[in-house]
């Protein structure tokens, strides 16, 4: 017989048998760390780790590596116009950072400050524990506490208590609370370190953060009726209310920073003010006017430019939330809620849903989705200034960060569907639905972010997965990304919390793991040094058209592109049946000079593995072709 060209559609697909994908594609049946572009599939680029360094007790950059404190849950890059510097704001499950010049600062708004303390630490010998006194401090354990002012005590030196990141708090009475230092006390001091020390504390879970995980509610209410004892907590099991994990939205106003925390406040961090100082209340900005004290999260419309706040308490009223609700600000000013008949600041309440969980701009128009419904909010001005549209019911978003915005159409994942907003909400067809969400831990779906990336015309989801080993607070682990060019989806294992796409100078994307690690992405062919374990597996064929004949496969002829240093392990698959015993020939070693692989397999049906775990291989595959003779009908 002729060679036999294997020639396949882009994309994976695992909603359907394997044999009924190679019968209507075909297509591919599993990857890893591969995409596909001009619809043959390539490995992705790799990561490198951009180091990011700690600040002495005076604020000077130092030669140490730090990370974040939390688990990031969103960033924004931009460079500021009037000092041209360049500055990335992530938010962490409990803190707020500029990074700016390869330096971390930490922004988190304060709670309370309390100044000019007498002696308020205390420590024993041999121990790494300090015993802070404060009266009504107001602090909860986990809170964070920035010592200011501190002299040396028992032998700890002035600058371990002075440090910029500050200290988690722990043991809290109503007075007093302990802190952990990175050195042991040399003596025991029952009262020191100063006279005039001053206690800083940063917002915490009286402000709605440090949450890492949606937790179920165990109080009143939840669960059926007459399940546990009166007056004991329900269990986690019976549970069916989850309380949300800790998340951020921020967005730019200009050069300046607007940051909320979800159900907290909105925040203020102005760049002219410097990365020393942080971010205040936007209540607290002279002349704003009737600040919700409440938000779920926050948007800036483009052109008109309105503060809109989605889930808040209304203008009049007695302040609790209501989750439906949405406000925004006069035009050009953030920062003034109380309508008039002079601005055009005002409210609408929705009817679809229970709570608005996210946002997106698409052209000009802001898509509001709700736990039930997607919405259209457009700019029209006086007197009503902004339309509400409902544009569909039954689609909402699945978590605050799972809606992305690309060339004026707006994507996201729903609790078990992916959608797409092109002027009509629609389903967007995904061949791993099914794998996706059958392995995903709805439990942490809130986790969900979303990934872009224009030059390949991607964007990916990165979710927790049923194969996390992580007990406690597990982080995503994997992902699905839809090509939207090709109309291809793809899946893998990757590591990332949160991402941002290439601008301006930032010329690759970019993202954290959940170790607060940066990386640059697309740079290298490397892990940042190790091994990525890259691997595309095609759906099995029929030889022939009617899969009667048993054929033998006793030539490969490969068809790549890679560099010379990259070698790849080809497989060959055989079944007589789709649910018979698979051969397996392989791994062959393919390398850029390979013309041609001597194999002998038999079989009905056949599939290729190809697969790299070098950290300098770089490959894009063609059509493979392979040469087969009959070998009869049994």
């Amino acid at each position: 017989m002729p060679l036999q060209l294997l020639k396949y559609n882009p994309g994976i697909v695992k909603d359907i048998t394997e044999y009924s994908s190679g019968k209507n594609g075909p297509f591919y049946v599993d990857g890893n760390l591969v995409r596909f572009k001009n619809g043959y599939p390539e490995k992705i680029g790799g990561w490198q780790k951009e180091s990011i360094f700690s600040l002495d007790a005076n604020g000077n950059t130092t030669s140490t590596e730090t990370g974040l404190t939390g688990i990031a849950r969103t960033l924004v890059f931009w460079r500021a116009i009037s000092d041209g510097e360049d500055r990335i704001a992530v938010g962490t499950h409990n803190h707020l950072y500029i990074i700016q010049d390869q330096a971390l600062y930490d922004i988190t708004p304060l709670r309370k400050t309390t100044s000019n303390l007498t002696n308020p630490l205390a420590t024993t010998d041999e121990s790494t524990t300090i015993t802070c006194t404060d009266n009504s401090h107001g602090a909860t354990d986990g809170d964070y506490v920035v010592i200011e002012e501190a002299t040396a005590i028992g032998g700890v030196a002035a600058d371990t208590l002075n440090r910029k990141e500050g200290f988690q708090i722990s043991s809290v009475t109503t007075n007093t609370f302990t802190i952990t230092v990175p050195s042991a006390a040399t003596s025991t001091v029952s009262a020191g370190g100063g006279t005039a020390i001053d206690f800083k504390y940063l917002i915490g879970f009286g402000e709605r953060l440090g949450a890492q995980s949606s937790d179920p509610a165990l109080g009143w209410g939840v669960g059926g009726w007459g399940e546990g004892t009166w007056g004991t907590p329900r269990s986690a099991a019976n549970s069916d209310v989850s309380l949300e994990n800790s998340a951020w939205t921020l967005n730019l106003w200009g050069e300046d920073l607007l940051a909320t925390v979800r159900n907290g406040k909105c925040y203020y961090w102005d760049t002219s003010g410097g990365v020393a100082s942080r971010a205040v209340l936007v209540s607290s900005i002279a002349d704003a006017t009737s600040v919700p004290v409440h938000a779920r999260i926050t948007t800036v419309s483009f052109p008109d430019r309105h503060f809109i706040i989605g889930g808040t308490n209304p203008y009049l009223g007695d302040g609790n939330m209501d989750e439906m609700l949405v406000r925004w600000s006069d035009q050009e000013d953030f920062a003034k809620f109380a309508p008039t008949s002079t601005n055009t600041a005002g409210d609408q309440r929705l009817q679809v849903g229970t709570k608005i969980v996210a946002m997106a701009n698409a052209r000009e128009e802001t898509l509001i989705s709700t736990d039930e419904a997607i919405y259209g909010m457009s700019f029209v001005g006086s007197p009503f200034i902004f339309s509400f549209r409902l544009l569909s019911t039954g689609t909402g978003a699945a978590g605050i960060n799972t809606m992305a915005s690309v060339d004026g159409n707006v994507y996201w994942m729903g609790e078990n569907r992916f959608y797409v907003y092109d002027g009509v909400v629609k389903e967007n067809p995904c061949p791993v639905l099914y794998y996706v969400f059958d392995r995903m831990q709805q439990r942490y779906i809130d986790k969900v972010v979303v990934a872009i990336d224009k030059k390949f015309k991607e964007i990916c989801w990165f979710y927790v997965s049923d194969q996390n080993s992580e007990v406690t607070n597990p982080e995503n682990d994997s992902y699905v990304c839809y090509n939207y060019s090709e109309n291809a989806w793809s899946i893998g294992t990757l590591d990332r919390t949160v991402w941002s796409d290439s601008f301006g100078a930032r010329r690759v994307p970019f993202a954290f793991d959940k170790d607060g690690v940066l990386y640059n992405h697309e740079t290298g062919t490397s892990a940042n040094g190790s091994a990525m374990n890259c691997h595309i597996e095609t759906a099995p064929r029929e030889i022939d058209a009617n899969g009667q004949s048993l054929y033998i496969v006793d030539r490969i002829i490969p068809d790549t592109t890679m560099t010379s240093n990259t070698s790849l392990s080809l497989f060959l698959n055989t079944k007589k049946h789709p649910q018979g015993t698979e051969t397996v020939k392989g791994g062959f070693a393919v390398t850029s000079s390979t013309t041609n692989v001597s194999t002998r397999a038999k079989g009905r049906q056949m599939s290729l593995k190809i697969q790299s775990s070098g950290t300098e291989d770089s490959w894009t595959l063609g059509d493979f072709r392979v040469n087969v003779r009959t070998d009869g009908l049994r």
